[in-house]
């Protein structure tokens, strides 16, 4: 009866929703790895089912709108000044891990090369969502170091996608019809978006330019997944090409933020905890530790001396690796890719998508539990490998144009 009222299996989301909050608040713990924990308890213990599509829709609406906002945090002319940072560590993020698991997931496990090289790709990921959730419940987003690890997440899961869509792509008019529209798109969105905004203002009621940015998001996510393609995708580099826009308008982006983290978000990582099924994981306990332990070893071995070699203290070099471990977005998107396209079986897809949620959950708490730097710290490592590389970045004109006043 009641699962059956759409307007009680809301209030349960919901209610479930508050509750990782006043966890989140009491323990201090990002509230999307208490919003995971809470969705695996809830789907084993309380039997809480995600077979409606709406609650499908909104997950998958929250997954693209964390990801378009993660991009559009980034400043372009900080990006640029730590370019060299973010595109080695993630760039070596997401090889390490692909090429190990592909190969212990073959020729250890024994799995077949398709089903290896799908383990390889859905464990490489790093999750934006997560890292993005975790910046700005803490208020780091706007630090250098911040933007640092979420440009490379993108070069991380963008690795993903190229590897996923080169091994396993569908190639037909619809991917090259995707692909110049999309080009297109993002190629005039930032003069679309500043021609909105400056036209219409940021402060109406009917929300025109919130409306633009959602319509976008929806039509190139419609487009990706008739070219076979992932919504996510576009979202982000819609979210990149705009963030000089966004730089300026800061209002637009906490609208964006509220809507997202009280309404769609708290779908998207619920639901991914119902994934995990604690009676499949005893049977295959043995692997799922070992893939998370190998997922996290290669991370820490590729990731930890570039990001000492990049002037890291060792508390900044210990986050950093721990945030670029975490997995979930595309991960999860890789896994099922795998189980629909019938190259990996339900156990194999259970056994991943397992790994994939612990590794959101795992790496994170003992990142913000143990190795959490401060924000003057994460401000003072940007100074430090600017003045090192002698690059000049916003902040630095900003703390010039201070000192001249």
């Amino acid at each position: 009866m009641i699962f059956q009222n759409i307007w009680f299996v809301a209030a349960i989301w919901m209610g479930l929703a508050l509750v990782a909050s006043l966890c989140s608040i009491w323990s201090g713990i990002s509230v999307a790895l208490i919003e995971i924990l809470i969705g695996v308890l809830a789907g084993n213990f309380l039997h809480l089912q995600a077979n409606n599509e709406w609650i499908g829709f909104l997950a998958m609406l929250g997954s693209g709108v964390l990801t378009f906002l993660a991009g559009a945090e980034i400043d372009p002319r900080s990006l640029k000044a730590n370019l060299r940072a973010s595109a080695f560590i993630g760039f070596v993020s997401f090889a390490a891990p692909f090429l190990l698991i592909w190969l212990f997931a073959q020729f250890v496990l024994g799995w077949p090369l398709h089903q290896a090289q799908i383990a390889g790709i859905a464990l490489s990921t790093t999750s934006v969502a997560v890292v993005y959730a975790v910046m700005i419940e803490g208020g780091y987003s706007d630090t250098a170091m911040g933007k640092m690890i979420l440009a490379a997440c993108f070069i991380t899961d963008f690795g993903t996608v190229l590897a996923l869509g080169g091994l396993f792509a569908n190639f037909n008019i619809w991917l090259v019809v995707f692909v110049v529209i999309m080009c297109v798109v993002l190629w005039f969105m930032p003069a679309w978006t500043k021609s909105i905004i400056d036209r219409l203002g940021a402060t109406r009621v009917s929300e025109p330019e919130v409306k633009f940015i959602f319509f976008v998001l929806f039509f190139l996510g419609g487009l990706a997944t008739t070219a076979k393609s992932e919504a996510v995708l576009p979202a982000y580099l819609v979210g990149l090409v705009v963030a000089g826009v966004f730089l300026r308008d800061k209002t637009l982006v906490h609208r964006m933020r509220s809507i997202a983290f009280a309404m769609f978000t708290p779908f998207y990582f619920i639901r991914a905890g119902l994934y995990v099924s604690l009676p499949a994981l005893w049977p295959a306990f043995a692997v799922v530790a070992g893939l998370l332990l190998l997922k996290m070893l290669t991370k820490i071995v590729g990731v930890w001396p570039l990001a000492r070699m990049h002037f890291m203290g060792r508390r900044e070099a210990a986050y950093t690796t721990l945030l670029m471990a975490t997995g979930l977005t595309f991960g999860t998107i890789s896994a099922l890719f795998g189980f629909q396209n019938h190259i990996i079986d339900q156990r194999q897809y259970t056994i991943l998508v397992t790994v994939v949620i612990l590794s959101a959950f795992v790496p994170t708490l003992v990142a913000q539990k143990f190795f959490q730097p401060t924000k003057t710290t994460m401000h003072a490592w940007g100074r430090l490998y600017r003045r090192r590389l002698g690059t000049l970045s916003v902040e630095d004109r900003e703390d010039a144009d201070a000192n001249t006043r």
